[in-house]
């Protein structure tokens, strides 16, 4: 008998969104699963949508909010657009948000809007 699963996906809480300009723009950037804890990030199986991530070693990683962390994971790659099913996988790709406008207080977890310039860098995020 073949193993079956059922699974329930779909596009997350999108309230985080300031605006619905940049969901069509979003890139497809791949996200290093294994560098996100499963209890903190993904207790559902899934990133959730709005997740702030940064970009090393060309994939995606969780973002390092620490102010004082301006390279690495301390630079803002963007958000995920919207949630991604990780549970038992290496790489995932993903839609990358970044441009376009953000509520920092609807963003997932404890976010903070960086005040830190060189934390904003890679992204031309407005958030609100």
């Amino acid at each position: 008998m073949p193993r079956l699963r059922t699974e329930v996906t779909g596009s997350g809480n999108l309230a985080w969104l300031g605006s619905g300009h940049a969901i069509g723009n979003a890139r497809t950037e791949t996200i290093n699963v294994s560098a996100f804890t499963e209890a903190t990030h993904y207790p559902d199986g899934f990133i959730r949508s709005g997740q702030p991530v940064a970009k090393v070693g060309g994939l995606l990683v969780p973002y390092d909010a620490t102010e004082a962390t301006v390279t690495g994971a301390g630079i803002l790659a963007g958000h995920v657009l919207f949630d991604q099913q990780v549970k038992g996988a290496t790489n995932v790709p993903a839609p990358l948000l970044d441009h376009g406008r953000v509520v920092a207080a609807k963003v997932p977890g404890t976010f903070v809007k960086p005040t830190a310039a060189a934390k904003l860098s890679a992204t031309t995020i407005v958030y609100v």
